[in-house]
C-alpha cells in the first residue's frame, strides 16, 4: 500500500496517519493484507482460497503439504485453478514454501486469518453478531484486553435488538410479536453470557473508566431487554382475549391466519377456483368523493385561514390537597438543587442531596432521583417531567452507608453526575 496512493483519498495537507483511527488499521497492515488476499476478486474465488486454505489448516499433527498430498486430497478441484490458488496465496504470504524440504505450511498470518473466520462461522445463524460479539468480549476479558470498539458493537446490537422487539409489541400483530418472543428466547443466552462478562469488567479495578461506562451502559441496555419478557406474554394474553371465534368450529380468526400464513398459494388459488363468478371491480374514484375533496380545497381551507378563534370560558383551577401540595414543594425543591448540580458539573453523592429533615421527604426524594436521566420515564409537563429531563445521570451501588439522622438509618451508596461528563 503506498502512502501517495492513500494520500489522495483525503483533503491535502493533511498526513492520513495523523488520524488516530487509521494509524491503527495501518499498523495491522501485514493481518489486513490476509483478509485482502482470501476476498478480494468474485464470490467464487474467494470461496475457493477459503476452502483451500481451511482444508490445509485442518491437520494439527502434521502442519505442512507436499505438492502430492496437496494434488490427493483436492482432487477434486481442478488442477490448473488449484495451481492458481496456491501461487496467490504463497505470493501473498498466507502460505510458506520451504524449499529444502518441498514442504508447504500456513503462515502465522494465515494462521490469524483462519482462527477469526472459524470464530466466525461459529456464528453463522439467526442473531450471530451478537453472539459473536458476546464471545469476543469474553474472550478478550480473559486476556485482559478489552477493545472498547468491541463493547460499543456489542451495545449497538443489544440496542437495536431492543428497539425491534418494542416495535413487535407496538404492532399488536399477535404473528410479529410470537415470532419477536421465539427470537428473544434465542438471543436469551448469550444475553445471560454477556451479563457474567460484564459483571466480571465492572469488578476489574484496573480498568479505564471509559470501558468501565461502556460496560455499564451494556449491562443496563441487557436489564432492559430482559424485562421485555414478560412483556410479550401480557401481549399475547390480551391479544387472546380479542380474538374472534368462527362459530361453533373451535377456530379463531388467529387459526385461520397462521394457516394462510403457511398455505401453498397454487392450494389456495385452486380452493378459490369457480367461487368467484365475476371478478372485484374497486371504484378508486368516485364523483361525490372528488366533489368533498375539491369543496374542501377550495372553500373549506380558506374558511380555516380566516377564521377567528375566541378564547376559552374561564375555570376554577381544581382543588388540590394538602399531601399533593406538599410534595409539589419537595419536588419543587429538589429541582432547584439539582439544576443548580447541573449547571456547576460537579459531582455530588446520593446522601448529599436526597438526605432530607424527614424520613418521608428523604423517601420522596429517592423515588424522584430514580427517574434522572431515565429516557423511558418521558412525563407531560409537571416538574416530576423537568427533573427528568435534567442533564444528569445516576450511579448508585447496592451499598448502603449509615447516617447520623434522626429518621433515617441508612442510605444508599451512589452520585449523580452531569451526563456531559
Amino acid at each position: 500500500m503506498s502512502d501517495e496512493r492513500l494520500a489522495d483519498f483525503f483533503v491535502s495537507n493533511l498526513n492520513p496517519l495523523d488520524l488516530p483511527a487509521l494509524a491503527e488499521l495501518v499498523r495491522a497492515r501485514d493481518l489486513l493484507g490476509a483478509f485482502i488476499t482470501l476476498f478480494h476478486g468474485n464470490e467464487e474465488q474467494v470461496l475457493v482460497r477459503l476452502l483451500v486454505l481451511r482444508e490445509i489448516g485442518r491437520r494439527g499433527q502434521e502442519p505442512r503439504w507436499s505438492p502430492q498430498q496437496l494434488q490427493a486430497h483436492f482432487a477434486y478441484v481442478n488442477p490448473v485453478k488449484l495451481d492458481t490458488v496456491l501461487t496467490r496465496l504463497r505470493q501473498n504470504g498466507l502460505l510458506l514454501w520451504d524449499g529444502d524440504e518441498g514442504l508447504y505450511q500456513i503462515a502465522e498470518t494465515g494462521r490469524v486469518a483462519l482462527a477469526a473466520l472459524s470464530t466466525l462461522l461459529a456464528f453463522a445463524e439467526e442473531d450471530a453478531e451478537l453472539g459473536y460479539l458476546t464471545a469476543q468480549a469474553a474472550g478478550q476479558q480473559q486476556v485482559g484486553r478489552v477493545s472498547n470498539e468491541t463493547l460499543q458493537h456489542l451495545l449497538a446490537r443489544l440496542n437495536e435488538l431492543h428497539r425491534t422487539f418494542e416495535d413487535a409489541l407496538e404492532s399488536q400483530s399477535e404473528y410479529q410479536i410470537k415470532k419477536a418472543q421465539t427470537r428473544l428466547e434465542a438471543v436469551f443466552r448469550w444475553v445471560q453470557k454477556g451479563t457474567e462478562v460484564m459483571q466480571g469488567l465492572l469488578a476489574d479495578e484496573t480498568l479505564s473508566r471509559r470501558t468501565l461506562d461502556q460496560a455499564q451502559a451494556i449491562a443496563m441496555a441487557q436489564s432492559r431487554l430482559l424485562r421485555l419478557t414478560g412483556s410479550f406474554q401480557r401481549r399475547l394474553n390480551q391479544l387472546q382475549a380479542q380474538r374472534v371465534h368462527l362459530g361453533q368450529s373451535g377456530l379463531t380468526s388467529s387459526d385461520i391466519g397462521e394457516w394462510l400464513r403457511t398455505a401453498n398459494q397454487a392450494d389456495l388459488a385452486a380452493m378459490v377456483s369457480g367461487m368467484l363468478r365475476f371478478p372485484p371491480q374497486p371504484s378508486l374514484v368516485t364523483g361525490p368523493e372528488l366533489l368533498d375533496i375539491t369543496e374542501f380545497e377550495l372553500l373549506g381551507r380558506e374558511r380555516q385561514t380566516v377564521q377567528v378563534a375566541g378564547l376559552p370560558d374561564k375555570q376554577s383551577a381544581p382543588n388540590v390537597g394538602a399531601p399533593e401540595a406538599e410534595r409539589l414543594f419537595h419536588a419543587e425543591a429538589l429541582h432547584a438543587l439539582l439544576a443548580e448540580l447541573g449547571v456547576s458539573g460537579e459531582a455530588a453523592d446520593i446522601r448529599s442531596v436526597a438526605l432530607a429533615d424527614t424520613y418521608t421527604e428523604t423517601a420522596y426524594r429517592l423515588s424522584l432521583l430514580s427517574l434522572v436521566g431515565d429516557s423511558e420515564a418521558e412525563l407531560d409537563a409537571s416538574v416530576v417531567g423537568d427533573i427528568v429531563k435534567l442533564p444528569l445521570r445516576l450511579k448508585a451501588s447496592a451499598e448502603v452507608e449509615l447516617v447520623d439522622h434522626p429518621e433515617v438509618a441508612s442510605i444508599s451508596r451512589g452520585e449523580l453526575r452531569s451526563s456531559a461528563t
